[in-house]
Protein backbone atom coordinates (compact mmCIF):
# COMPACT_ATOMS: atom_id res chain seq x y z
CA UNK A 1 0.00 0.00 0.00
CA UNK A 2 2.86 2.39 0.90
CA UNK A 3 4.44 1.70 -2.48
CA UNK A 4 1.15 2.44 -4.24
CA UNK A 5 0.72 5.72 -2.33
CA UNK A 6 4.29 6.70 -3.16
CA UNK A 7 3.71 5.97 -6.84
CA UNK A 8 0.51 8.02 -6.83
CA UNK A 9 2.25 10.95 -5.14
CA UNK A 10 5.08 10.78 -7.64
CA UNK A 11 2.58 10.74 -10.52
CA UNK A 12 0.77 13.78 -9.09
CA UNK A 13 4.08 15.65 -8.82
CA UNK A 14 5.02 14.83 -12.42
CA UNK A 15 1.62 15.92 -13.69
CA UNK A 16 1.79 19.13 -11.63
CA UNK A 17 5.24 19.99 -12.95
CA UNK A 18 4.04 19.29 -16.48
CA UNK A 19 1.04 21.55 -15.98
CA UNK A 20 3.29 24.35 -14.70
CA UNK A 21 5.65 23.94 -17.65
CA UNK A 22 2.71 24.03 -20.06
CA UNK A 23 1.27 27.12 -18.39
CA UNK A 24 4.64 28.83 -18.66
CA UNK A 25 5.00 28.15 -22.38
CA UNK A 26 4.63 31.52 -24.12
CA UNK A 27 2.14 32.04 -26.91
CA UNK A 28 3.90 33.46 -29.95
CA UNK A 29 1.81 35.64 -32.28
CA UNK A 30 3.09 36.64 -35.71
CA UNK A 31 2.45 40.31 -36.51
CA UNK A 32 2.54 41.38 -40.19
CA UNK A 33 3.45 44.96 -41.15
CA UNK A 34 4.28 46.24 -44.65
CA UNK A 35 6.35 49.17 -43.38
CA UNK A 36 9.65 49.07 -41.45
CA UNK A 37 9.37 48.28 -37.73
CA UNK A 38 10.85 51.53 -36.46
CA UNK A 39 9.99 55.19 -35.99
CA UNK A 40 10.37 56.00 -39.71
CA UNK A 41 6.58 55.60 -40.04
CA UNK A 42 3.79 56.02 -37.46
CA UNK A 43 2.55 52.48 -38.11
CA UNK A 44 6.02 50.99 -37.78
CA UNK A 45 6.34 52.67 -34.40
CA UNK A 46 2.84 51.51 -33.47
CA UNK A 47 3.89 47.91 -34.13
CA UNK A 48 6.89 48.29 -31.83
CA UNK A 49 4.74 49.94 -29.13
CA UNK A 50 2.20 47.11 -29.28
CA UNK A 51 4.87 44.41 -29.12
CA UNK A 52 6.69 46.04 -26.21
CA UNK A 53 3.53 46.64 -24.19
CA UNK A 54 1.89 43.24 -24.61
CA UNK A 55 5.11 41.42 -23.75
CA UNK A 56 5.51 43.65 -20.69
CA UNK A 57 1.91 43.24 -19.50
CA UNK A 58 1.94 39.48 -20.01
CA UNK A 59 5.30 38.98 -18.33
CA UNK A 60 6.48 37.28 -21.51
CA UNK A 61 3.59 34.80 -21.71
CA UNK A 62 2.73 36.45 -25.05
CA UNK A 63 5.57 36.98 -27.51
CA UNK A 64 5.12 39.04 -30.67
CA UNK A 65 7.08 37.88 -33.72
CA UNK A 66 7.12 41.17 -35.65
CA UNK A 67 7.53 40.55 -39.38
CA UNK A 68 7.88 43.98 -40.98
CA UNK A 69 8.80 45.58 -44.33
CA UNK A 70 6.26 43.45 -46.18
CA UNK A 71 8.19 40.18 -45.85
CA UNK A 72 4.89 38.30 -45.43
CA UNK A 73 3.28 40.08 -48.38
CA UNK A 74 1.02 43.04 -49.01
CA UNK A 75 -2.04 43.79 -46.89
CA UNK A 76 -4.25 42.12 -49.50
CA UNK A 77 -2.03 39.04 -49.62
CA UNK A 78 -2.02 38.78 -45.82
CA UNK A 79 -5.80 39.12 -45.65
CA UNK A 80 -6.32 36.63 -48.48
CA UNK A 81 -4.13 34.17 -46.59
CA UNK A 82 -6.04 34.61 -43.36
CA UNK A 83 -9.40 34.21 -45.08
CA UNK A 84 -8.07 31.20 -46.95
CA UNK A 85 -7.33 29.44 -43.68
CA UNK A 86 -3.61 30.14 -43.39
CA UNK A 87 -2.26 30.37 -39.84
CA UNK A 88 0.99 32.08 -40.91
CA UNK A 89 -0.21 35.45 -39.56
CA UNK A 90 -1.97 36.11 -36.27
CA UNK A 91 -2.09 39.92 -36.12
CA UNK A 92 -1.86 42.42 -38.93
CA UNK A 93 -1.88 46.18 -39.25
CA UNK A 94 -4.13 46.98 -42.18
CA UNK A 95 -5.57 50.04 -43.85
CA UNK A 96 -9.23 50.37 -42.91
CA UNK A 97 -10.25 50.31 -46.58
CA UNK A 98 -8.56 46.90 -47.04
CA UNK A 99 -11.67 45.32 -45.55
CA UNK A 100 -14.01 46.93 -48.08
CA UNK A 101 -13.53 44.07 -50.53
CA UNK A 102 -14.47 41.50 -47.88
CA UNK A 103 -17.95 42.76 -47.04
CA UNK A 104 -17.14 45.36 -44.38
CA UNK A 105 -19.28 48.17 -45.75
CA UNK A 106 -18.97 50.41 -42.68
CA UNK A 107 -15.19 50.50 -43.13
CA UNK A 108 -15.80 52.00 -46.59
CA UNK A 109 -16.89 55.27 -45.00
CA UNK A 110 -13.43 55.80 -43.48
CA UNK A 111 -11.80 55.81 -46.89
CA UNK A 112 -14.21 58.20 -48.59
CA UNK A 113 -12.42 61.30 -49.88
CA UNK A 114 -12.43 64.35 -47.60
CA UNK A 115 -14.62 62.74 -44.91
CA UNK A 116 -12.24 63.90 -42.14
CA UNK A 117 -11.40 67.58 -41.97
CA UNK A 118 -8.57 67.25 -39.44
CA UNK A 119 -6.66 64.80 -37.25
CA UNK A 120 -8.77 65.85 -34.28
CA UNK A 121 -11.87 64.94 -36.27
CA UNK A 122 -10.47 61.48 -37.00
CA UNK A 123 -9.52 60.79 -33.39
CA UNK A 124 -12.95 61.94 -32.23
CA UNK A 125 -14.25 59.06 -34.33
CA UNK A 126 -11.50 56.55 -33.41
CA UNK A 127 -12.21 57.00 -29.67
CA UNK A 128 -15.98 56.83 -30.00
CA UNK A 129 -18.54 54.07 -29.43
CA UNK A 130 -19.18 54.15 -33.17
CA UNK A 131 -15.56 53.12 -33.78
CA UNK A 132 -16.06 50.07 -31.56
CA UNK A 133 -19.02 49.08 -33.71
CA UNK A 134 -16.90 49.46 -36.85
CA UNK A 135 -14.08 47.36 -35.35
CA UNK A 136 -16.56 44.55 -34.69
CA UNK A 137 -17.87 44.53 -38.26
CA UNK A 138 -15.61 41.65 -39.44
CA UNK A 139 -17.23 39.43 -36.79
CA UNK A 140 -20.69 40.57 -37.87
CA UNK A 141 -20.08 39.56 -41.50
CA UNK A 142 -18.49 36.23 -40.58
CA UNK A 143 -14.81 36.93 -41.19
CA UNK A 144 -12.34 34.96 -39.02
CA UNK A 145 -10.78 38.07 -37.50
CA UNK A 146 -11.65 41.04 -35.31
CA UNK A 147 -10.48 44.62 -35.00
CA UNK A 148 -8.77 45.56 -31.74
CA UNK A 149 -7.93 49.26 -32.19
CA UNK A 150 -7.62 52.14 -34.64
CA UNK A 151 -4.62 54.25 -35.54
CA UNK A 152 -3.54 56.49 -38.39
CA UNK A 153 -0.73 57.12 -40.83
CA UNK A 154 -1.58 60.74 -41.43
CA UNK A 155 -3.49 62.18 -44.36
CA UNK A 156 -2.76 60.67 -47.75
CA UNK A 157 -1.46 62.90 -50.55
CA UNK A 158 -0.61 62.54 -54.23
CA UNK A 159 2.96 62.47 -55.53
CA UNK A 160 4.08 62.73 -59.16
CA UNK A 161 6.97 62.15 -61.47
CA UNK A 162 6.46 65.60 -63.02
CA UNK A 163 5.44 68.89 -61.35
CA UNK A 164 1.72 69.41 -60.73
CA UNK A 165 0.08 72.64 -59.61
CA UNK A 166 -3.67 72.08 -59.76
CA UNK A 167 -6.45 69.53 -60.15
CA UNK A 168 -6.50 70.20 -63.88
CA UNK A 169 -3.00 68.72 -64.23
CA UNK A 170 -4.31 65.29 -63.21
CA UNK A 171 -6.44 64.84 -66.32
CA UNK A 172 -5.40 61.75 -68.28
CA UNK A 173 -2.69 60.70 -65.83
CA UNK A 174 -2.11 57.09 -64.86
CA UNK A 175 -2.36 57.06 -61.07
CA UNK A 176 -1.55 53.98 -59.02
CA UNK A 177 -4.30 52.69 -56.76
CA UNK A 178 -4.79 49.61 -54.64
CA UNK A 179 -7.55 47.29 -55.81
CA UNK A 180 -10.22 49.34 -54.05
CA UNK A 181 -13.42 50.66 -55.66
CA UNK A 182 -13.50 53.85 -53.56
CA UNK A 183 -9.96 54.81 -54.55
CA UNK A 184 -10.72 53.96 -58.18
CA UNK A 185 -13.82 56.14 -58.12
CA UNK A 186 -11.98 59.03 -56.50
CA UNK A 187 -9.18 58.99 -59.09
CA UNK A 188 -11.70 58.81 -61.93
CA UNK A 189 -13.62 61.73 -60.41
CA UNK A 190 -10.41 63.76 -60.44
CA UNK A 191 -10.10 63.11 -64.18
CA UNK A 192 -7.24 60.58 -64.02
CA UNK A 193 -6.99 56.88 -64.87
CA UNK A 194 -6.70 54.50 -61.89
CA UNK A 195 -4.08 51.79 -62.39
CA UNK A 196 -3.87 48.88 -59.95
CA UNK A 197 -0.26 48.16 -58.94
CA UNK A 198 0.95 46.16 -55.95
CA UNK A 199 2.55 48.31 -53.26
CA UNK A 200 5.73 46.22 -53.47
CA UNK A 201 5.96 47.02 -57.20
CA UNK A 202 5.12 50.71 -56.94
CA UNK A 203 8.68 52.05 -56.90
CA UNK A 204 9.56 50.29 -60.15
CA UNK A 205 6.20 51.24 -61.71
CA UNK A 206 7.00 54.92 -61.09
CA UNK A 207 10.59 54.49 -62.19
CA UNK A 208 9.65 52.88 -65.51
CA UNK A 209 6.67 55.12 -66.23
CA UNK A 210 3.97 52.47 -65.83
CA UNK A 211 2.24 55.07 -63.67
CA UNK A 212 2.67 58.85 -63.47
CA UNK A 213 1.69 59.22 -59.85
CA UNK A 214 0.49 57.53 -56.68
CA UNK A 215 -0.69 58.48 -53.21
CA UNK A 216 0.48 57.65 -49.70
CA UNK A 217 0.85 59.27 -46.31
CA UNK A 218 3.94 61.49 -46.10
CA UNK A 219 5.95 59.17 -43.84
CA UNK A 220 5.35 56.18 -46.12
CA UNK A 221 6.32 58.29 -49.13
CA UNK A 222 9.73 58.96 -47.62
CA UNK A 223 10.37 55.64 -45.88
CA UNK A 224 9.82 53.78 -49.16
CA UNK A 225 12.05 56.25 -51.08
CA UNK A 226 9.31 57.21 -53.52
CA UNK A 227 10.73 60.75 -53.59
CA UNK A 228 13.63 59.34 -55.63
CA UNK A 229 11.34 58.55 -58.56
CA UNK A 230 8.42 60.94 -57.93
CA UNK A 231 9.85 64.13 -56.37
CA UNK A 232 6.68 66.22 -56.58
CA UNK A 233 4.37 66.09 -53.56
CA UNK A 234 0.90 67.66 -53.68
CA UNK A 235 -0.66 68.10 -50.23
CA UNK A 236 -4.36 67.67 -50.88
CA UNK A 237 -5.11 65.39 -47.88
CA UNK A 238 -7.81 63.50 -49.75
CA UNK A 239 -8.08 60.64 -47.26
CA UNK A 240 -7.03 60.06 -43.69
CA UNK A 241 -4.76 57.02 -43.53
CA UNK A 242 -7.07 55.21 -41.13
CA UNK A 243 -5.61 51.89 -39.99
CA UNK A 244 -6.56 49.19 -37.57
CA UNK A 245 -4.99 46.19 -35.91
CA UNK A 246 -6.79 42.92 -36.52
CA UNK A 247 -6.27 39.58 -34.81
CA UNK A 248 -7.43 36.26 -36.22
CA UNK A 249 -10.02 34.16 -34.43
CA UNK A 250 -7.50 31.33 -34.35
CA UNK A 251 -4.99 33.49 -32.46
CA UNK A 252 -7.66 35.01 -30.19
CA UNK A 253 -8.87 31.58 -29.16
CA UNK A 254 -5.32 30.52 -28.21
CA UNK A 255 -5.35 33.13 -25.48
CA UNK A 256 -6.77 32.91 -22.01
CA UNK A 257 -9.27 35.56 -20.95
CA UNK A 258 -6.50 37.30 -19.02
CA UNK A 259 -4.20 37.26 -22.06
CA UNK A 260 -6.97 38.64 -24.24
CA UNK A 261 -7.25 41.50 -21.76
CA UNK A 262 -3.52 42.21 -22.07
CA UNK A 263 -3.78 42.25 -25.86
CA UNK A 264 -6.61 44.77 -25.71
CA UNK A 265 -4.77 46.92 -23.17
CA UNK A 266 -1.63 46.89 -25.34
CA UNK A 267 -3.69 47.80 -28.39
CA UNK A 268 -5.21 50.75 -26.52
CA UNK A 269 -1.73 51.89 -25.46
CA UNK A 270 -0.35 51.60 -29.01
CA UNK A 271 -3.31 53.56 -30.35
CA UNK A 272 -2.83 56.33 -27.77
CA UNK A 273 0.89 56.56 -28.59
CA UNK A 274 0.06 56.72 -32.28
CA UNK A 275 -2.34 59.61 -31.69
CA UNK A 276 0.26 61.40 -29.59
CA UNK A 277 3.22 60.99 -31.95
CA UNK A 278 2.03 60.76 -35.54
CA UNK A 279 1.57 64.47 -36.27
CA UNK A 280 4.98 65.50 -34.92
CA UNK A 281 6.65 62.63 -36.77
CA UNK A 282 4.90 63.58 -40.01
CA UNK A 283 5.85 67.25 -39.69
CA UNK A 284 9.49 66.29 -39.15
CA UNK A 285 9.45 64.15 -42.29
CA UNK A 286 7.85 66.93 -44.33
CA UNK A 287 10.48 69.44 -43.25
CA UNK A 288 13.22 66.98 -44.18
CA UNK A 289 11.67 66.43 -47.62
CA UNK A 290 11.57 70.17 -48.21
CA UNK A 291 15.19 70.49 -47.08
CA UNK A 292 16.11 67.73 -49.53
CA UNK A 293 14.65 69.75 -52.39
CA UNK A 294 11.38 67.89 -52.92
CA UNK A 295 8.81 70.06 -54.70
CA UNK A 296 5.99 70.39 -52.15
CA UNK A 297 2.78 72.11 -53.24
CA UNK A 298 0.02 72.99 -50.75
CA UNK A 299 -3.59 72.81 -51.97
CA UNK A 300 -5.01 76.04 -50.58
CA UNK A 301 -8.58 75.57 -51.81
CA UNK A 302 -9.93 72.01 -51.67
CA UNK A 303 -13.38 72.97 -52.96
CA UNK A 304 -12.87 71.76 -56.56
CA UNK A 305 -11.31 68.53 -55.27
CA UNK A 306 -14.25 67.86 -52.96
CA UNK A 307 -16.75 68.66 -55.70
CA UNK A 308 -14.99 66.29 -58.11
CA UNK A 309 -15.53 63.44 -55.65
CA UNK A 310 -19.24 64.03 -55.07
CA UNK A 311 -20.35 61.03 -57.12
CA UNK A 312 -18.18 58.46 -55.36
CA UNK A 313 -19.15 59.80 -51.93
CA UNK A 314 -22.84 59.71 -52.85
CA UNK A 315 -22.50 56.14 -54.13
CA UNK A 316 -21.31 54.86 -50.76
CA UNK A 317 -23.53 56.90 -48.46
CA UNK A 318 -26.93 55.53 -49.39
CA UNK A 319 -29.45 53.79 -47.13
CA UNK A 320 -28.12 52.77 -43.72
CA UNK A 321 -24.70 54.16 -44.59
CA UNK A 322 -26.12 57.68 -44.78
CA UNK A 323 -26.74 57.73 -41.04
CA UNK A 324 -23.29 56.38 -40.19
CA UNK A 325 -21.71 58.91 -42.56
CA UNK A 326 -23.57 61.77 -40.94
CA UNK A 327 -22.54 60.60 -37.48
CA UNK A 328 -18.91 60.76 -38.58
CA UNK A 329 -19.34 64.21 -40.11
CA UNK A 330 -20.95 65.42 -36.89
CA UNK A 331 -17.81 64.51 -34.95
CA UNK A 332 -15.87 67.33 -36.62
CA UNK A 333 -14.59 69.83 -34.03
Amino acid sequence: MKKLISLLLALVMVLSLGAVAFADDPVTLVYAEVNPADDSTPVGQMAVDFKTKVEELSGGSIQIDLQASGVLGSEAQVLDGILGGSEAVDISRISAFALNAYGCTKATLLSLPYVFVSREHYWNFANSELAEEFLNEPQEVGLPLRGICYGEEGFRHFFFKDPVDSIDDLKGMQIRVSDDPVMNGMVEGLGANPTVVSFTELYSALQTGVVDAAEQPIANYKSNSFQEVAPNLLLDGHTMGAIQLVITDNAWNKLSEEQQGWVMEAAKYASEQNAKNSEDAENAVLEQLKADGINVVEVEDKTPWIEACTDIVSQYTQGDMADYYQQILDMAP
